[in-house]
């Protein structure tokens, strides 16, 4: 079903993956991207459960925008092993304007069929998502 704002549907493989993400921990990222042409948010690519949080940002744009979520892993100071799952808006300054508009006005839909997020960041650079930001917000 297609978002009344900006007309995007979700792929059923975006739905099905971020179950494995959550329920399996079967990837450790998902990357997610619009096909413009075809209205829909589809899946770009997938990480594997031992790719790190620099293979995540790697797989982002310079000069695109994206969804994606990773699935962190952390230690409490209490010494708890926990995981939280975060869903990062990417739009790079770079990226063009009408891609910006596309991806701005479709995010909340597509986070609502993504049941599960514990974390989001809206991020233009690099520096806006860094692992100091993710652990800062998930205590």
């Amino acid at each position: 079903m297609a978002n009344a704002a900006s007309g995007m549907a979700v792929h059923d493989d975006c739905k099905l993956r971020f179950l494995d993400l959550k329920a399996k921990r079967t990837f450790r990222f998902i990357v997610f991207k619009i096909e413009e042409k075809q209205k829909q948010v589809i899946v770009e690519k997938l990480g594997e459960p031992a790719d790190s949080y620099e293979d995540f940002t790697a797989s982002l744009p310079a000069d695109e925008c994206r969804y994606a979520v990773y699935d962190f892993d952390y230690v409490t100071e209490d010494n708890c092993q926990k995981s939280r799952i975060v869903f990062v808006a990417w739009s790079p300054d770079t990226a063009r304007v009408r891609s910006k508009m596309i991806y701005a006005s479709s995010k909340d839909r597509f986070k609502r069929e993504l049941d599960g997020i514990q974390i989001e960041l809206q991020a233009t650079d690099p520096t806006e998502m860094g692992l100091d930001v993710i652990r800062s917000r998930s205590n």
